[in-house]
């Protein structure tokens, strides 16, 4: 037996050991429960993932929830933090070349790319209301009720796209009790942050909230000007001697505003109608150089070199988001071997040194987005009630995007993205007699997003200099059930079904830079429509039992899909292909506890899953166009996932908390599409050393462990003088890939992000009505150097590997006050 495998066995007897540890303490705490004084104890967390409220722990799903009160402890103010607590989660900042979207991934099943034509693999909503794209998906925790992070496939409650979980964010509700609460907050590289709340009567059973954020931070990688700091490299300065900065990316420029009216005139019936804006206004992310190897003759700008001595160091890059004029000399290929010719690649107007057109930008990104979205609860009979969800959104957005991070471009690019969203929910719920509850529903989406994009990419085997205006329309329809059928006091048993239809179209739009004439060597593509359609059945079946008051386990298998679509980045109207579905079928057993008079949480879940009709990209595909450049999604793999998750809330003694989590994740590919390796295209091959040649061990973002650890204790400072409340997170992940396809030799220990530890402390005193409260903080501790992600274009010809570092040690004074 090999060491790989007595690896998933120790795992699975870890699993069984904790999992019996746990009955056996449920067991010899129950009695002491009924003898033990009254002492603090963990609290409830009310969710709704099986569409009706339920206490956290008699819900069958593993599930991180998270209130406001431990939002703010954690000084967690957007929603990629949410994810150190989270077992299996793994939620970052995307690189510039993304925009302002987020890279999310759950138990191994994610989505890097922000293009309109793919979709992401964890679904995204606020109160109900499903976001279609990564792009604006960075959301500010903006007066929340709570966090829901649900593991595991959501196909019947959530949907398509919910393949690897769903995270749900719920706002506070208007209750028209005159609260509200008003807070500042100043901080490192000038951080200056305001956040508002007001909870209000208009008039009888009319209450609205309204809530307002406002964030403004420095960045914090400096642009530096490198012909200015070094007058006899040949490259020309753009600043004045002595003042070589030029900006400070990864800066913060973020508004919101939310606003929300509730009618509720009677019992049986409440409406609500949220409108929201929001304005992210900044420079882009800010990436390093990590590696200049020039594998392309072409990259060479005005004669110089791309090459490490542009490596700048820590927080620090020559960036200068712009390429000179040029000609591109398209008689070769990148091959292992070096340039080779390319006589598969003459087009109609081939010349040899084709003209290059100058091209630049800046490096801010801006998104401006808004939507209104109605929720209808009305009770029909006693039994009967109805649920009417309706949404639309839209956002327009810009970025620019400098690869290479250095000043001799090899590639520049712009995107603009215009989209709307509308979608209509209905949902019939119900009982019958006091043992079954069910939920009836229907689903609809419509979409449109237009991508602009202008793009110089001088690394390529052919002169990608071209402008886009791609629409891009999907719509999805969908009919559930779910019913929960509680069979005795103890044993519940919960079933559903969704039917899902979706349909998608990708029309391309290739011109010149002149934004008229077609582009000479994309032309072919030009008004090329690409379609694609499918639909999908997905069910969930999951019982638990509830052995005492204290334990419950829970054992489930359920399905989830992600949307199917066309590639948007062919060389060729014949590489206009859609792909399908990927799917995904999980197993999981679980025991969710409450131990020694409710002072101890602890919860457990193990899951193996199914993974099929990965969607990858192919990097070679002669049989669409026959031989030449290829960038083409395909459903090219299939992988075996298999987790253990923990996670655990102590209140051991009056004003002290300890909370918890741990996970270990195995991704296995079991096949992959040879083509993904390069290779020629054939079924889905096990063959050891095409996998290992194809695919990275693990899929992207999916560390094998992780884990976080936080304490605080709430001080009693007495006479009056309030509390202080010292608190401590440690949060650790173990090395990641950041892109599914191995890096060459010599450059993959770049493109791998090492596992790293991030602490944060806050110090919070807060007076004796607990309506005013001071706090200080430190992120990042111990001033961790560490990446959110890499993006290697090595294998693409580009010779460039860069990082974008994550925030180094700040710190901020926060005061509140509430009314």
């Amino acid at each position: 037996m090999n060491s790989r495998n007595l690896r998933h066995i120790s795992a699975y007897k870890m699993a069984m050991v904790l999992t019996g540890s746990v009955m056996a303490l449920a067991a010899s705490t129950s009695g002491f429960a009924q003898e033990a004084e009254a002492v603090p104890e963990v609290g409830d967390i009310i969710v709704t993932a099986q569409f009706r409220e339920q206490n956290l722990q008699d819900t069958p799903i593993a599930i991180t929830a998270v209130n406001a009160e431990m939002l703010e402890a954690r000084s967690q103010t957007d929603i990629s933090k949410v994810a150190d607590q989270a077992p299996s989660v793994t939620m970052k900042q995307a690189g510039a070349a993304f925009g302002p979207s987020m890279t999310a991934s759950i138990r191994g099943v994610g989505q890097l790319d922000f293009n309109p034509a793919l979709e992401p693999g964890v679904g995204m909503y606020i109160d109900d209301v499903y976001y279609a794209t990564l792009t604006g998906s960075m959301f500010d925790l903006l007066d929340l009720d709570r966090v829901e992070v649900l593991r595991g496939p959501q196909g019947t409650l959530a949907g398509k796209n919910s393949i690897g979980g769903a995270i749900k964010l719920f706002s506070k509700k208007p209750q028209g009790d005159g609260s509200g609460y008003i807070s500042a907050t100043y901080g490192s590289r000038n951080r200056l942050d305001f956040r508002g709340s007001a909870d209000f009567t208009i008039a009888k059973d009319l209450f609205a909230r309204v809530s307002g954020v406002y964030k403004d931070q420095d960045g914090y990688v400096d642009r530096l000007d490198y012909g200015c700091l070094f007058p006899t490299s040949g490259i020309p300065a753009t600043r004045p001697a002595g003042h070589c900065k030029v900006s400070e990316l990864g800066g913060v420029g973020y508004r919101a505003l939310r606003g929300m009216l509730r009618y509720a005139p009677y019992e049986g019936l409440d409406i609500t109608v949220i409108g929201d804006y929001t304005k992210d206004s900044r420079t882009v992310a800010g990436g390093v150089l990590l590696n200049g190897n020039n594998q392309n003759p072409n990259v060479a700008v005005n004669g110089i070199p791309l090459d490490n001595r542009f490596i700048c160091g820590r927080y620090c890059t020559y960036s200068d988001f712009a390429n000179p004029a040029g000609t591109f000399t398209a008689n070769f290929v990148n091959t292992p071997g070096g340039p080779q010719p390319v006589p598969w690649f003459v087009p109609p107007d081939f010349t040899v040194d084709f003209p290059l057109a100058a091209s630049g930008g800046n490096d801010r990104s801006e998104y401006e987005g808004w939507g209104v979205s109605g929720q209808i609860d009305l009770d029909l009979t006693d039994n009967l009630s109805i649920q009417s969800i309706t949404a639309y959104r839209e956002y327009d957005t810009a970025w620019n995007n400098d690869d290479q991070q250095a000043p001799v471009s090899a590639a520049f690019g712009e995107s603009d993205l215009s989209h709307w969203f509308v979608s209509q929910e209905l949902r019939l719920n119900g009982k019958i007699g006091d043992s079954i509850n069910f939920t009836l529903g229907g689903y609809y989406s419509d979409q449109r997003t237009t991508y602009f994009t202008l793009q110089d990419i001088r690394y390529a085997p052919i002169p990608l200099q071209f402008i886009g205006n791609d629409p891009v329309n999907a719509d999805t329809k969908a009919g559930f059930v779910n019913v929960s059928w509680q069979a005795t006091d103890a044993l519940s048993i919960n079933g559903g079904l969704r039917y899902s239809k979706e349909s998608k179209d990708y029309t391309f739009v290739r011109l010149a830079y002149d934004g008229v004439n077609p582009n000479p060597f994309l032309g072919s593509l030009n008004g090329v429509v690409g379609r694609y359609s499918g639909d999908k059945w997905d069910y969930r079946l999951a019982v638990d039992y509830r052995i005492s008051p204290e334990l419950l386990v829970y054992a489930s298998t359920s399905t989830g899909f992600k949307g199917g679509g066309v590639g948007p980045r062919p060389f060729n109207a014949a590489q206009v292909q859609p792909f399908d579905q990927e799917t995904l079928t999980a197993y999981e057993v679980g025991v969710k506890s409450d131990l020694f008079d409710r002072k101890v949480r602890l919860n457990l879940a193990a899951f193996f899953n199914k993974y099929k009709d990965i969607q990858l990209t192919l990097l070679s595909c002669p049989q669409f166009g026959g031989p030449g450049p290829c960038a083409l999604p395909q459903n090219a793999g299939d992988a075996d996932v298999k987790g253990i998750e923990l996670e655990t809330t102590i209140r051991p003694v009056d004003g002290l908390s300890i909370d918890g989590s741990a996970s270990y994740l195995d991704f296995e590919y079991k096949c992959v599409n040879p083509a993904v390796a390069g290779l020629p295209a054939g079924p889905c091959s096990s063959d050891p050393a095409i996998i290992a040649t194809a695919v990275n061990p693990r899929s992207p973002f999916t560390p094998k462990w992780k884990w976080s650890a936080g304490i605080q204790y709430e001080a009693q400072l007495g006479s009056g003088a309030g509390t202080l409340t010292p608190r401590f997170d440690a949060a650790f992940q173990s090395a990641i890939f950041t892109n599914a396809a191995p890096s060459p030799a010599g450059i993959q220990e770049l493109a791998v992000i090492k596992g790293y530890t991030v602490a944060n402390a806050r110090l919070t005193w807060r007076n004796e009505k607990e309506d005013l409260e001071i706090s200080g903080e430190v992120t990042n501790l111990f001033d961790k150097y560490y990446f959110n992600t890499t993006f290697d274009l090595t294998g693409a010809g580009a010779g460039i590997t860069s990082g974008y570092p994550g925030r180094p040690r700040e710190w901020a004074v926060s005061v509140k006050k509430k009314f």
